[in-house]
């Protein structure tokens, strides 16, 4: 991992009614080809800090750092194109008629040549398999193909952190397995990806690291296993271990299983393990 970050926030605020912290002193730092899981109950600030990440919205106080450049009024479109996001509900982020232009719609603001434009629309277009939905009304596909759309827009941009607001939502278990495989061939392409979800079975296959928000805080950020371990964090934030952490924990408490630090991630792990 780098060790300098390519994303920091320093002492973030943001409140919606001028009342109530939806953020609060946020210190958060982003590397190069992170995974990472942000987890905390509705309402704890995860999408917040979302859209203070991309430019949606700006903090009422602290600082936005891009590498070396403060991110102000005047450049934050530098961090919305380092920077993209897939919405949890893929009707909001789509806007044009066909799935082609939908996929345009970025690279065309990026106001680069007409050519660029176009061959970055045909990449994420194959990239997610959807070529053959290039001309049909993104309204009227299934959700999975919606969110293919979506994840094909920020693709086109070519950013070099994604996030991802809940991105399981309203999935089926055939596109939840499908997305994961983006998300891993992503992040093999050397993409920082952030995750907002409840899914904690999810966060612990995917993420190295994991950050918990409670109340606009970040009461945690650490491996897995720190978090999920730590049962009073667990119950301030309104969590669950994942079924996988609790199995292998009560075999290693049975004496099946060696507390060795080696936790499985997934069932062939375990499999392997034992």
């Amino acid at each position: 991992m780098n060790k300098e970050p390519i994303l920091c926030l320093k002492n973030i605020y943001y409140s919606y009614d001028r009342k109530t912290n939806a953020l609060e002193n946020i210190q958060l730092s982003i590397y190069e080809n992170e995974k990472i899981a942000v987890l905390g109950s509705n309402g704890a600030g995860k999408s917040t800090l979302f859209l203070c990440m991309n430019a949606v919205i700006t903090p009422d106080k602290g600082e936005i750092w891009l590498k070396d450049a403060l991110i102000t009024n005047k450049n934050k479109n530098q961090l919305r194109k380092y920077v993209g996001i897939v919405f949890q509900d893929a009707e909001n982020q789509i806007v044009a008629p066909t799935v082609l232009s939908e996929v345009s719609f970025g690279p065309m603001n990026l106001k680069l040549p007409k050519e660029e434009a176009e061959k970055r629309t045909w990449q994420a277009l194959e990239y997610m398999n959807i070529t053959a939905l290039a001309h049909r009304p993104p309204h009227y596909l299934s959700g999975g193909e919606k969110k293919r759309v979506t994840i094909a827009d920020i693709i086109a941009m070519k950013s070099n952190i994604i996030l991802f607001d809940e991105p399981t939502t309203a999935l089926d278990p055939y596109h939840q397995r499908e997305l994961e495989e983006i998300l891993k061939k992503l992040s093999q392409e050397g993409k920082s990806i952030l995750i907002s979800t409840h899914d904690v079975d999810f966060a612990y296959r995917f993420a190295q690291r994991i950050i918990v928000f409670h109340q606009g805080k970040i009461i945690a950020d650490s491996h897995g296993e720190a978090v999920f371990e730590n049962d009073a964090l667990l119950k301030q934030a309104n969590l669950k271990k994942p079924c996988l952490f609790e199995i292998t924990q009560l075999l290693t408490k049975k004496g099946i299983l060696k507390n060795d630090g080696n936790y499985p991630k997934s069932v062939k792990e375990l499999e392997e393990i034992l």
